[in-house]
């Protein structure tokens, strides 16, 4: 698509493409903001639904994080534009205190439990969100500069699960509650996020609302150089004149999800060759040495983080230090010797030409359970942080 194409408003027909997936939901939850992209989100699946004669309820929810004074008001702002559409609103507060460092990821992380909630109660299995093409492209430049993988290089998927995280739920008030959440749990109340607008660059989506005669509000933090999304915005210029515009970091995502999904395939049938029973659960696991060290390093490094996801419990499992422990493992295969390390709340230890992996003892009692975040990551065999 061209740049004049880019300034096209999006026609109803286009429109019924994006959500046409979505018609047997009972129910659907629009996150939106106020902003741009997602009061675009919005109208679109407001237009879709009104043209159905059936087809799932609307539910819009604005999450109001407390941070700025203008909040409020634009969530006010939203529940006007909701209702004028005919969409049922609530707004949602992030309430208590906030923390001093890491507050977008927080605030991000607080987002999707409040949303997973209201799905929940309104009976949507699915949440939409207004992540765009640019959105996309930033994803993959920021992973980049993180030292991804090729999991995490692949970026956003149109849908992804969005389940309960961390030691405790929040509910619809903000406030963490004392509820612990087991795995079965987590797979019951397990919400589909999904991205309608991710192949739409945002510059359509303003156009379309200008088209509509419908208004928007303006996030300063979005332009803020102290987070690093909007000092990648600034790049992006300089790197579109260069030819490596949103659309090229896009099309490397789909590309890379691809490879990603292959590689994949092959763990599984690797993982029923080497190991003693299915990484399903919670381990211990027995791996036959020579049989791992003979698979491709990419696949090996799966199967191995596939383990030790499931057997530890401390904390996300960071590519670049599994990288470490399988390099050790092979040296301790060559030079045939004990090899005993920790990794995530796992022990994996290699002797007699087998490598075993499960939970490591608690080096305090006051050590911190993540094990879902663990477990959120481990399918790719690391959270692909470097």
């Amino acid at each position: 698509m061209s740049a004049a194409e880019d300034a096209t408003p999006i026609s109803a027909a286009e429109a019924a493409t994006l959500f046409d997936d979505l018609h047997s939901a009972q129910a659907l939850v629009i996150a939106v903001s106020g902003g741009p992209d997602s009061t675009a989100l919005l109208v679109l699946a407001a237009r879709w639904r009104a043209a159905r004669k059936q087809g799932p309820a609307l539910l819009a929810v604005t999450v109001d994080h407390g941070l700025r004074p203008e909040s409020a008001r634009e969530a006010r702002a939203v529940k006007r534009l909701a209702g004028k559409l005919g969409i049922r609103h609530r707004t949602l507060r992030w309430t208590g205190s906030k923390p001093t460092t890491a507050l977008q990821e927080e605030a991000r992380h607080v987002r999707y439990q409040l949303l997973a909630a209201a799905a929940r109660g309104a009976g949507a299995p699915c949440v939409l969100t207004a992540h765009t093409l640019d959105d996309q492209a930033e994803t993959v430049l920021l992973r980049m500069a993180r030292g991804s993988g090729l999991a995490g290089l692949g970026a956003m998927a149109r849908q992804t699960l969005l389940p309960i995280t961390g030691l405790h739920t929040i509910g619809a008030t903000g406030k963490k509650t004392d509820e612990k959440t087991d795995e079965k749990t987590e797979k019951k109340t397990a919400i589909v996020l999904v991205r309608p607008l991710l192949d739409l660059p945002k510059a359509r989506l303003i156009v379309t609302l200008a088209a509509m005669g419908i208004s928007f509000v303006d996030d300063p933090s979005n332009r803020d150089p102290r987070f690093t999304r909007p000092r990648l915005r600034e790049l992006m210029t300089a790197l579109a004149a260069e030819g490596l515009d949103a659309r090229r970091l896009a099309l490397l995502a789909r590309r890379l999800r691809r490879a990603d999904a292959t590689i994949e395939a092959a763990v599984d049938a690797a993982t029923a060759v080497v190991t003693d029973a299915p990484l399903s659960k919670r381990g211990p696991f027995s791996m036959d040495a020579e049989k791992l060290s003979g698979l491709p390093a990419e696949v090996a490094l799966r199967v191995l983080g596939r383990a030790i996801v499931q057997a530890g419990d401390e904390g996300p499992l960071q590519l670049g230090k599994l990288e470490a422990l399988h390099a050790a493992l092979r040296a301790a295969m060559v030079d045939k010797v004990r090899l005993r390390r920790t990794l995530a709340g796992a022990l994996v230890t290699h002797s007699g030409g087998r490598i075993s992996v499960e939970t490591a003892p608690p080096r305090s009692k006051s050590r911190a359970r993540r094990t879902l975040t663990t477990r959120q990551h481990g399918p790719r065999g690391g959270s692909d942080r470097g």
